[in-house]
């Protein structure tokens, strides 16, 4: 079956500029009770453990999954609960130490584990394709965008580099990425991570497959984005009649689009039934948590002095001023400037988080990394304790402030895998020769437990850690050299609700107890609400408007900041529809 993507594009774009035009109309469609067809995925008592030198371990048992055409089907749970074990283990892309063992495991007619690698491999992207977790990890760095969802056509298809080419376009523009014709070209980390994760999609759905597998995919996205991207999910799989299997910890995510709901913790699946029915009346204690730890809106929290927004003061400890970043994109013969930052000010109190929103590419990263001095300013000057730290692309480079830390977004490609993750956690002391082996390694014990970890954990290596538990390390490391500042760059968007709501309680306490300015950059506002005092919104490189927590949330004065706002997901089954269109009845 053909898609005409562009027809798709033109109902879809309707929507891109205004999240409040997101009401599908049916057009006269008919629809099916998937419960009464047969499933396209049967799975019964999977269990997938991994052999090492200190045995065997089990990593998820006796897992019973069904997903029918058209039906989207969660798996819902905190970090390490073996959701993504699960996940890779169906799609045959398992670790090659992973030990995998089922009563059944079929798509369709087709016995999985009978399979050798080459029937698999004929199987994804064709019959059965994944939306991997790790964008930046998933696509090939040295490969332009264009060859790599061409890549799809060409293997799959036998497509010429021209048409293949043509339908990588459709696709890039179906995922609402800006100026596809030019954009084609470019490279993987030419993107934001929000970018990175729409061209994934792209990729999964290029050959319409009968099971999609999406690992958390809106976990990168702003609100805006996650909205587009659950409309085209909702919208694909009863457009095509394709399965969902979706793994999220997301519970907005899951309240806006899911049939049924899975929830898996330890391996093992805790409660599974109809979404209504578990969200409204789950049955298991555990359930209860989770659903209860969705972050809700919260009293704003307010400085005890307030002080002008811009206006610097004595105690300011950073300022920021005019500061500008512009990229040069594409061929030497078509060389074009992306402007990322364009003229943003702001500043910094101890004691005070700013939290910055805004869409993937609004320049939020850029901002952040600047103030850190990873990247150079064109113009603008950044102040740490009034001393001008601003790095420029010509002239001695600043030196490094200890008292700046950055907490990265991507905690896969942040943590050195051939490090084990002591050192990974006590390297700024190692490098800086401070403090005896002996003392660094206690202090990584200490930094482990306080953000939720077990300190014997230290002696693994970052690819044995859940995506949650890469960020809790990279938090970790932020704060070994007892920062007065710490910008945290989409520090929770890796992170279950319930660890989520752990690691704001714990940037809340360090924050009051040392006095720690954050920065604080989100696509998640409900966690921004919560955590900030002030709040500073982006779009295209530009500041929007920034006030306090309570003038932002409660009376945007800026239209952008209210479209921003009438995207977050809904936190209730009854609120169901809010992004879709689709009735909560």
């Amino acid at each position: 079956m053909y898609v005409n993507f562009g027809e798709q594009i033109r109902r879809l774009s309707l929507h891109t500029c205004n999240i409040s035009a997101l009401a599908w109309v049916h057009n006269g469609a008919v629809e099916t009770d998937t419960a009464q067809r047969s499933p396209i995925l049967t799975v019964r008592g999977l269990e997938v453990g991994f052999q090492s030198q200190d045995g065997y371990t089990r990593a998820v048992s006796d897992i019973d999954i069904d997903v029918r055409p058209g039906e989207l089907v969660a798996l819902l749970g905190e970090s390490g609960s073996g959701k993504t074990v699960t996940a890779r283990a169906i799609m045959g892309v398992q670790d090659p130490a992973a030990v995998i063992a089922a009563a059944e495991m079929r798509l369709d007619d087709i016995a999985l584990l009978d399979l050798d690698e080459e029937g698999r491999r004929r199987l994804r992207g064709e019959r059965m394709s994944m939306v991997m977790q790790d964008a930046l990890s998933a696509l090939n760095p040295v490969l332009t965008i264009g060859d790599q969802i061409g890549e799809v056509f060409r293997v799959h298809r036998r497509m010429g580099r021209r048409q293949a080419r043509a339908r990588a376009i459709d696709l890039l523009d179906l995922v609402g990425i800006s100026s596809p014709l030019t954009r084609i070209d470019d490279y993987p980390h030419q993107f934001s991570g929000g970018m990175r994760q729409r061209i994934l999609i792209a990729m999964a759905i290029a050959l319409e497959p009968d099971l999609l597998i999406a690992d958390e995919p809106t976990t990168a996205l702003d609100v805006t984005v996650q909205a587009q991207i659950l409309r085209l999910l909702h919208d694909l799989r009863e457009r095509l009649d394709m399965a969902v299997l979706l793994i999220t910890h997301d519970i907005g995510v899951v309240a806006e689009v899911a049939d049924r709901v899975i929830v898996m913790r330890d391996g093992s699946i805790v409660e599974a039934g109809d979404a209504d029915r578990v969200f409204s009346n789950p049955e298991k204690p555990y359930t209860r948590t989770l659903l209860a730890s969705a972050p809700h809106p919260e009293p704003a929290r307010v400085l005890s002095e307030p002080e002008p927004a811009l206006e610097p003061t004595d105690d300011t400890i950073l300022q920021v001023t005019g500061l500008r970043r512009r990229f040069r994109t594409g061929h030497a013969l078509a060389r074009r400037a992306v402007v990322a930052v364009d003229g943003i000010d702001l500043v910094l109190r101890p004691g005070e988080t700013l939290g910055i929103v805004g869409e993937s590419g609004s320049g939020k990263s850029t901002l952040a990394r600047m103030i850190v001095g990873l990247e150079s300013a064109d113009e603008g000057q950044v102040l740490y304790r009034g001393q001008d730290i601003t790095r420029r692309a010509r002239g001695p480079r600043p030196p490094s402030q200890p008292g700046i830390q950055m907490i990265f977004q991507d905690p896969y490609t942040s943590l050195d895998p051939r490090m084990r993750v002591r050192d990974v956690i006590a390297e700024p002391l190692t490098v800086t020769r401070t403090g005896t082996p002996s003392s660094r390694r206690d202090r990584v014990a200490d930094l482990l437990e306080l953000v939720g970890m077990k300190p014997d954990m230290m002696h693994r290596f970052p690819h044995q850690f859940s995506g949650g538990q890469r960020q809790r390390i990279g938090i970790a490391r932020s704060l070994m050299r007892d920062p007065d500042i710490l910008v945290c760059d989409e520090p929770v968007s890796a992170l279950d609700v319930t660890i989520q709501a752990q690691v704001v309680d714990l940037l809340t306490d360090i924050q009051d107890r040392l006095g720690l300015g954050i920065l604080f950059i989100s696509h998640d506002l409900s966690v921004v609400r919560n955590l900030a005092h002030r709040v500073l919104v982006m779009y295209q490189g530009e500041q929007v408007e920034t006030g306090d927590v309570a003038e932002i949330f409660d009376d945007p004065q800026q239209d952008y900041t209210k479209r921003l706002l009438a995207s977050i997901p809904p936190l209730t089954r009854a609120e169901r529809g809010k992004l879709t269109g689709r009735s909560a009845a």
